[in-house]
């Protein structure tokens, strides 16, 4: 992608993320993507085909970095010397998603929440599968990962529900206790 598309898609992302903060997902139009980033219509469809689309390519920004090898340090956590253990994985996921709050309420708050918990799961799954250990050796693995995606998702959507009070760190962390991997 030249400078010219990143630029693109990055004002794109910005409006879109504007528009979150202010309406729920399903209540966005592309016209007022449009309008907000200031684009033309055939400029967004040569990036993306749905709004749908655009919702997963933010949610993949999202989640790909924390599964990056590569971690640098940022403005709210730092996780790039930490040995990636699952707790740490963990952490980092709900700080990015704390630190993309706005967007995940306006995203959870409509029909889009079961689109992004979908994706959400997915990007769980793929990381439970980085951590063997932690499933359980008695019960089919398959059973192991939908019972830890399906765990952790309800738990994120819980301390989404109750404002993200509780620290990202004691999150993981209840939750490694409660599934018994901590």
């Amino acid at each position: 992608m030249d400078r010219r598309q990143q630029k693109t898609r990055a004002a794109i992302f910005r409006a879109f993320n504007r528009l979150l903060e202010e309406k729920h997902f399903n209540n966005i139009t592309v016209q007022e993507i449009l309008d907000e980033a200031n684009i033309g219509r055939s400029t967004f469809y040569s990036h993306f085909e749905t709004k749908d689309e655009l919702l997963k390519a933010m949610c993949t920004d999202i989640f790909d970095h924390i599964f990056s090898h590569e971690l640098c340090s940022e403005t709210s956590h730092d996780f790039s010397l930490s040995d990636h253990g699952l707790q740490e994985k963990i952490t980092h996921l709900l700080y990015h998603l704390k630190d993309n709050k706005g967007n995940v309420l306006g995203i959870l708050s409509g029909e889009s929440g079961e689109l992004f918990m979908r994706y959400f799961k997915e990007y769980l799954n793929t990381m439970f599968e980085q951590y063997p250990e932690c499933l359980k050796r008695d019960v089919p693995r398959d059973f192991a990962l939908n019972h830890l995606v399906g765990s952790l998702a309800e738990a994120v959507k819980w301390w989404i529900g109750e404002g993200m009070k509780m620290p990202p760190e004691e999150v993981a962390e209840n939750y490694l206790k409660m599934t018994r991997i901590l």
